[in-house]
């Protein structure tokens, strides 16, 4: 007896064995423009598909309308605040997405840009290169320390636990944390303190912001909170551009209250090059590569992929988005 396949669209280029391997189980049809399809592109791609294969772009009602044998959307992504969960559960499509197999990867990231904007990385390169090095240059180019500091991480999560490992053990750091939740693994791993976020703002020397975006942690540090900061403070946002009021930001840096920056994911991406950010020596952006390596983006979406299969065969995948279990 022959089973038909389901039929699934991949909207985002995958590497081969992914694709591939969807292809044993199910059959697809993929995009093949060079620029990411539209909203009106997709909906036109995913009226007689079971799965849908992403990474961005919204999902909501009236996508989903488009869509009336949809079963399951998945992103290559840790992030799904681009789903429509309450018109995705009326519709009884399951969402799923890849966590922790980027934390290492993004953990990676995370410290260096402590290291650049502490140590002054991207700015010495440029000075060096620009020719301006003399004999006698000194206390012009220092920077800070990061090894027995103090690192705040506000979202203690896997990506957030991975990080506070390497600082604790790789810098020796003192580690605080905010949480919705107390992370007992944290604290017995790592020594690490459970405090308020006003105690976290005022006694940190490194602050990693790594919440998911939601409505309560939109602008989840403002001007209140980088009033708190030490002037030797330095922020870093991996986590979503969005939990960061970022007019907010630039007043703090221009009125130097805080020491500097890291910045892999901003309000608006990608960044206007207007954008008053740019013109902070003491502030590195990086294009939101937090996940961006070759194998790292091989098994997000071969993740992607197997939780996809895994619901069109009856499977609860582990990536398997909570709010829209049954």
């Amino acid at each position: 007896m022959t089973t038909t396949k389901p039929k699934v669209f991949i909207a985002r280029p995958v590497p081969p064995e992914v694709e591939a391997y969807i292809g044993r189980h199910c059959t697809y049809s993929k995009w093949e423009g060079e620029k990411p399809l539209t909203s009106e592109q997709l909906a036109g791609h995913i009226t007689d598909v079971e799965g849908l294969l992403t990474a961005g772009g919204r999902i909501d009602a009236e996508l989903l309308d488009h869509a009336p044998h949809l079963k399951v959307v998945s992103t290559m992504s840790v992030g799904y605040n681009n789903f429509d969960l309450v018109a995705m559960k009326q519709r009884g499509i399951k969402g799923t997405n890849t966590p922790n197999v980027l934390n290492d990867t993004v953990a990676d990231l995370i410290i260096a840009l402590m290291l650049s904007v502490a140590r002054r990385v991207p700015e010495m390169d440029k000075y060096v290169r620009e020719g301006s090095w003399k004999r006698g240059d000194n206390e012009s180019l220092f920077g800070l320390d990061v090894h027995h500091k103090t690192l705040g991480i506000i979202g203690m999560g896997s990506i957030g636990r991975t990080v506070a490992r390497r600082a604790k053990f790789g810098f020796g750091m003192n580690i605080l944390y905010h949480n919705r939740n107390r992370n007992e693994q944290g604290e017995q791993e790592f020594n690490a303190s459970y405090v308020t976020m006003e105690e976290l703002l005022e006694q940190s020397d490194f602050i990693v912001l790594m919440t998911p975006l939601t409505e309560d942690t939109h602008h989840l540090i403002g001007e209140a909170e980088f009033s708190r900061m030490k002037k030797t403070a330095i922020f870093i946002n991996a986590s979503r551009g969005q939990t960061v009021d970022e007019e907010a930001l630039v007043r703090a840096l221009q009125n130097k209250k805080i020491y500097g920056a890291g910045l892999d994911v901003f309000e608006k991406e990608p960044v206007h090059p207007d954008n008053p950010l740019l013109s902070f020596p003491n502030v590195v952006l990086l294009p939101h590569i937090g996940s961006s390596t070759e194998k790292t983006r091989l098994d997000m979406a071969m993740q992607a992929a197997e939780n996809m299969v895994s619901v069109l065969q009856g499977g609860t995948p582990a990536g398997l988005i909570r709010e829209l279990r049954d």
